[in-house]
């Protein structure tokens, strides 16, 4: 049984809707597997291969997403909170030990400085309005390393993501899950909600929290990623009414907006809301 982020890509026809957006045209399977490929052989040429920790400063959205399945794919995947001031970014970053750090093309924020400090490689996230809904490319600041020493996709036995606990007792601790563990739990998820690769999934988790990257991006589903900071209810009702979805783990604001204005829809378009916890 294939047990990586790559092989759970492999399976879906190449036309499949992958990831969708807000008035962006949909990014197929076959074009993610594509920039799958790509972002993986970009990194190994910038030095940073199987192991290599990248922490991703991006806010939600499609290119998020896919950043996050496509440098999954050949290195270890570190999603920070976009909100983080510099103290903390110096924190996370020291002690993740980042190789790179990924932020958009215009991104001015703390962690340009944390990362300076640390000696860490810069990656702009570079997308056009008029690409598919997740489509990147990633400019280096600076010439990297040379080749990765573990270069390729990554084997069910290597790191895929870490992320921290909350720290609510002591110390933020470093949490490592392997390839083979997040396969696991998109199955376990999958089987459990009974999602299929028909079901549209909308998420609005933020997507450096485990429950918005492992069953809204993983999955298999067609994902529609929004911005969770700007998401506007009415159009999100639209999308909801217009055809078969999954409303993933929404926040508390979307029911009490459809609950105060009386919107209900027929079984047959929503398969479920999962509340938040």
């Amino acid at each position: 049984m294939s047990d990586t982020l790559w092989d759970l890509l492999a399976p879906h026809p190449a036309d499949a809707k992958a990831i969708g957006g807000a008035e962006r045209p949909w990014l197929s399977y076959g074009a993610l597997r594509e920039l799958a490929g790509s972002t993986v052989q970009r990194l190994n040429g910038l030095g940073i291969g199987r192991g290599d920790r990248v922490a991703i400063v991006l806010p939600n959205g499609p290119e998020m997403a896919a950043a996050f399945v496509a440098i999954g794919c050949g290195a270890t995947t570190a999603p920070l909170n976009p909100g983080y001031r510099e103290e903390e970014y110096n924190f996370y970053i020291s002690d993740l030990n980042a190789k790179a750090l990924v932020v958009t093309a215009d991104y001015d924020g703390p962690a340009l400085a944390v990362a300076a400090k640390h000696g860490v490689q810069v990656l702009r996230l570079r997308t056009e309005a008029d690409w598919p809904a997740g489509r990147f490319e990633l400019q280096a600041e600076g010439k990297g390393e040379g080749a990765a020493r573990s270069g390729g996709f990554a084997d069910s036995e290597e790191v895929a993501l870490v992320l921290h606990t909350s720290g609510t007792t002591s110390r933020p601790k470093i949490v490592p899950l392997l390839q083979r563990n997040l396969v696991a739990s998109v199955r376990h998820i999958g089987a459990t909600l009974s999602l299929t690769p028909e079901d549209r999934c909308l998420n609005v988790m933020p997507l450096f929290h485990i429950h918005g990257l492992i069953a809204a991006v993983l999955f298999g589903s067609r994902l529609l990623a929004t911005a969770a900071l700007a998401v506007s209810w009415p159009a999100l009702w639209e999308s909801v009414a217009s055809g078969q979805l999954v409303a993933r783990r929404p926040r508390p604001t979307l029911p009490r907006y459809w609950a105060r204005n009386h919107l209900w829809v027929p079984f047959g378009n929503l398969t479920f809301i999962l509340a938040p916890s």
